[in-house]
């Protein structure tokens, strides 16, 4: 398997800086690089080239716009930036185009009554078609976040998302820990991992790799974390991405500095080395870096 993560305080504005700065971060894939926003085809190849010559994956491009916002402009304005993310995504070479799956609401990224209704599952089945169809990605496979309280909020209602897109570019994404969302989930979260991998796995572009701690809260509260400060089997979690294949990328999001990123990045070269998991990329990680 590949590890990735943000590149916190790190300058990277051109394919050298940006190889180099992975490569003395020991990581084997990445995120999107800094394209500039307006750059042409053939400016974009050449960041594709670069990470293809240095052997690293690029595992995501992120584009994090709701599809179905109720607002007629907002929406269509956000469908063209998701069209646009996955053409230039597919020119990059990158995995996959990682978008919300979205639903009805102007405060989309919060829990709403609409997130999960039969109307939201069939406009998220339209939307996801129309964009691939309209793109034709060749070497991109478009995939939806897993989350917590919209689509898809289980392995299955993925499966049942897959079925009905019923495109060869629509795959699968995974964030386990946004699953973890009750007692019983998070208690038994090698039970979720192997039932996610096991319904999912062929169609796997790229996972996110992060930690859930519960709180000894009245009502229920289980927070993420930096890997290393929780309580998610590592482990577990890491031997079923590096059974999808040696180049399925694990990636560490959401972390604010340089520091929290090398330390999630040295416990997870940890669990790798107990594991016997090799971590494929410009540097060949098979033990923590001190």
């Amino acid at each position: 398997m590949r590890l990735g993560g943000l590149l916190r305080q790190v300058r990277t504005p051109d394919p050298e800086s940006w190889v180099r700065a992975l490569r003395e971060h020991g990581f084997g894939a990445a995120f999107r690089p800094p394209i500039r926003t307006n750059a042409d085809e053939s400016e974009i190849r050449v960041w594709g080239e670069a990470a293809k010559a240095a052997d690293i994956v690029i595992a995501e491009w992120i584009c994090w716009k709701n599809p179905l916002d109720p607002d007629p402009a907002t929406r269509k304005r956000n469908r063209e930036e998701l069209k646009s993310a996955l053409h230039r995504a597919d020119v990059l070479g990158a995995n996959c185009v990682l978008a919300p799956a979205g639903y009805p609401s102007a405060d989309w990224d919060a829990p709403h009554a609409s997130a999960l209704t039969k109307e939201t599952f069939d406009a998220v089945v339209e939307t996801a078609r129309a964009i691939i169809d309209e793109v034709q990605p060749a070497r991109t496979f478009y995939t939806v976040e897993p989350m917590p309280w919209g689509l898809p909020d289980s392995a299955d209602n993925y499966v049942r998302l897959l079925k009905a897109v019923d495109r060869d570019r629509f795959a699968a994404h995974i964030d386990i820990v946004n699953w973890l969302t009750s007692p019983q989930a998070y208690f038994n979260h090698t039970a979720v991992i192997e039932e996610a991998f096991a319904k999912l796995g062929p169609y796997i572009k790229s996972c996110h790799v992060k930690d859930t701690l519960i709180q000894n809260s009245l009502t229920m509260r289980i927070d993420e974390v930096r890997p290393g400060l929780g309580t998610l089997e590592h482990g577990a979690y890491l031997r079923a991405i590096e059974a999808l294949g040696p180049d399925t990328p694990a990636m560490i999001e959401h972390l604010q500095t340089r520091d929290e990123v090398e330390q999630a990045a040295k416990h997870l070269r940890a669990v790798a080395q107990r594991e016997g998991i090799a971590l494929r990329g410009p540097i060949t990680c098979t033990a923590p870096i001190a």
